[in-house]
């Protein structure tokens, strides 16, 4: 993780400038029918700050998260709010977020670590709370230009959002990739409920 952290810590600006455009309006809409008007939104991995803001222009309340010192520097400039930076590990949260938006971050974290990760979570959600997620499709864990990367595949990704571990399935898709020239780039994207009646 300190390697991927590093990469951002040194290409913050680049890495910004390559995913602020990037046009995420149909994942909105597909996140935010669940979360009530006004409602939290944690920005898990919040990166240049792009969603927080959106979201927050449309009304909502957002905490913005990130592990990477610089990314969070440009973000709280960009989204003109504190950005606190964290690992996943040190999620603290109870029962606060009407939703968490972890958009193409949690694919930085070893899947070993996935399932305790997602449990912090669960706890940070109001009973019945809504998480999004994004992973890049295959099957591998592996570290290319830098950068630490889990894949998973729809069916991977059922056994990870399971009712015995808390969670009911929403809507489960496969999206290419929004950013110019990546469009050959597949993701599986999850909307899913926290099950209120499982800790």
């Amino acid at each position: 993780m300190n390697q991927t952290l590093n990469y951002y810590n040194e290409n913050a600006a680049a890495f910004c400038e390559g995913t602020l455009n990037a046009d995420m309006s149909h994942l909105y809409g597909c996140f935010l029918q669940h979360i009530p008007a006004g409602g939290k939104i944690l920005d898990l991995g919040c990166g240049s700050g792009r969603d927080s803001l959106a979201f927050l222009r449309k009304g909502y309340q957002v905490e913005a998260v990130d592990g990477s010192e610089e990314l969070c520097r440009f973000a709280a400039e960009y989204i003109g709010q504190p950005v606190r930076c964290m690992d996943f590990e040190e999620l603290d949260y109870e029962e606060e977020f009407d939703g968490v938006w972890a958009c193409a971050s949690l694919l930085h974290a070893p899947k070993s670590r996935i399932p305790s990760i997602l449990s912090k979570i669960r706890r940070s959600l109001v009973p019945g709370g809504t998480l999004y997620f994004s992973f890049k499709h295959g099957d591998s864990e592996r570290t290319k230009d830098g950068r630490f990367f889990n894949d998973y595949t729809e069916d991977t990704v059922k056994e990870l959002f399971t009712a015995e571990n808390g969670w009911e399935i929403t809507e489960l898709f496969v999206t290419g990739d929004v950013r110019e020239g990546r469009g050959g780039e597949q993701w599986v994207n999850g909307v899913v409920r926290s099950l209120s009646n499982v800790r």
